[in-house]
């Protein structure tokens, strides 16, 4: 019979399985209308999901970021209902929590308009104003496979084929007609789905693939209460003031146009603050002892192959032809010091060596992806590659994060929220490498005490990352700025480093 012990330690014995809705009633009426999910032993699960065993269990709020991130989740499934009531042959395929709120990708035999995102935010207020219960159901995968085939789910039903295994379970979630499919946990009751707004619609491919049908997405915010939606939303209108391609217009700094999509065209002005910008940086180069290097723009495929990045990346790179040689024009810059390193053997007493480049690079982005300046198909990658020994690695981490914090201090970037990315599944190097790697760099985290999150499985292929996104207090948003990163690459025989023993 499970004992629950409490976040303070308290417990409490039963002698049934019981279910985090189940504690929370027994702690006390207010806490159970409050509760939304329940964390059993660090998962997140559904407030109807049974324990059976002993557990540590905390009940889930609104109040708690997960509980907010469970109300988005399930305001995306919300959309689903009011779509499906709307516009019934519509086909649903993914709709995944985001910074902030949600989306929903769909197959529609229409364009949507602002007056059907109108009249579409219009049913799900209708709809969860009912306050009906969420009922979650663990089903084999053929049952959920014929549910959705039997509603012409055809998206459904490829996650069911493609990414589910056959003795799965995944879990359906009814709103009154509608079911969707989900890993969950989401809200038990739509009370909690009250304070909403559709935001806008955009083009999707499935699955990322331009191969595919382009769907249209549905992005919509939700907040826990109104007072927190009102706040957002006039966050937002204030960061429109300040939308850098306004102000870019404003200042004529810069234009991009349709005939070089995501490319940059910088004006005199524009032009001038990047030179600035280099000029900081280089400085700081030198102040850290980096080498600057500069590498060609393109290198034969083969190259390519060899490193990896070709069965890797190759969706994301542009490739030309010349003489009967394909050449890929580059994404990054790795490669090219590589063989930088490669010219003169080296030994342990050239080690570390830093190498810096402001490296022109090029990436094949999805189209409905571009964004301004902050995502983009040309742009110059101020790129560093740092080759040392094992025992020099947690220095030279230490000292990239001392580089990158004295630059952020620079621009008033504040509350740096450290990520370390860990192995993901497609990979070079084995278990062992990565342990190592992934190791190190937590341990060089923690000497230098400061906090960070793991990423499961968002490594590169070639090695883990610390993502260090960071926050500025000038921006009435908090904009979190994905700006630097330090990448590990362990696999010195794929890039076809040499050096003399």
């Amino acid at each position: 019979m499970p004992v629950i012990t409490l976040p303070d330690g308290s417990q409490r014995h039963y002698d049934h399985a019981v279910s985090p809705m189940d504690v929370a009633l027994d702690i006390g009426p207010g806490l159970a209308k409050a509760c939304i999910a329940g964390r059993v032993n660090g998962e997140l699960v559904d407030a109807c999901d049974l324990i059976e065993n002993d557990a540590q269990l905390s009940i889930i709020t609104a109040k708690d970021e997960e509980g907010l991130e469970i109300i988005r989740h399930s305001c995306a499934h919300l959309l689903g209902h009011a779509i499906k009531q709307l516009w019934p042959h519509t086909k649903m395929a993914i709709g995944p929590v985001i910074d902030n709120g949600f989306y929903y990708d769909v197959d529609l035999d229409r364009t949507l308009t602002q007056e059907d995102v109108e009249a579409l935010e219009k049913r799900m207020h209708e709809l969860a104003e009912k306050n009906y219960d969420v009922i979650k159901k663990k089903v084999s995968w053929h049952e959920a496979r014929e549910t959705f085939a039997n509603r012409g789910e055809s998206y459904k039903v490829s996650i069911l084929d493609e990414n589910i295994a056959h003795d799965d379970k995944p879990g359906l979630y009814f709103h009154e007609e509608y079911v969707d499919m989900c890993r969950g946990p989401h809200v038990p009751n739509m009370r909690f789905c009250h304070h909403f707004k559709l935001m806008k619609t955009a083009g999707a491919y499935w699955r990322g693939d331009s191969n595919n049908k382009m769907l249209q997405r549905i992005y919509g915010t939700a907040w826990a209460d109104k007072k927190a939606l009102n706040a957002y939303l006039q966050r937002l209108e204030e960061a429109a003031k300040r939308d850098h391609r306004k102000i870019g217009k404003q200042l004529d700094l810069y234009h991009m146009q349709e005939e070089a999509p995501g490319m940059v065209f910088w004006h005199n002005d524009g032009w001038t603050i990047f030179r600035e910008l280099e000029v900081f940086v280089r400085s700081k180069l030198k102040e850290y002892q980096y080498q600057e290097v500069k590498g060609p723009f393109m290198m034969d495929r083969v190259l390519w192959e060899k490193t990896g990045h070709w069965d890797n990346y190759k969706d994301a790179m542009f490739t030309t032809s010349s003489e009967n040689r394909e050449y890929c024009i580059k994404p990054m810059n790795c490669p090219g010091h590589v063989q930088i390193f490669n010219q003169g053997l080296k030994s342990y007493r050239d080690l570390p060596l830093r190498m810096a480049e402001f490296g022109s690079c090029h990436r094949n982005e999805p189209s409905g992806s571009l964004h301004g300046l902050m995502r983009v198909r040309g742009f110059t990658q101020d790129d560093a590659h740092i080759f040392c020994t094992e025992e020099q690695i947690r220095d030279e981490v230490n000292g990239c994060i001392r580089l990158v914090y004295d630059m952020y201090s620079t621009f008033g970037f504040e509350k740096i929220v450290v990520k370390l990315s860990t192995r993901p599944e497609k990979r070079i190097g084995s278990d062992e490498m990565w342990d190592r790697a992934e190791a190190d760099l937590a341990v060089a985290l923690e000497e230098n005490n400061i906090p960070f999150e793991y990423q499961l499985g968002e490594g590169a292929f070639y090695g883990p990352k610390l993502n260090l996104p960071c926050m500025t207090a000038r921006s009435c948003m908090a904009v979190r700025y994905s700006t630097a990163g330090l990448l590990f690459a362990f696999s010195s025989e794929r890039f076809l480093c040499r050096r003399r023993q």
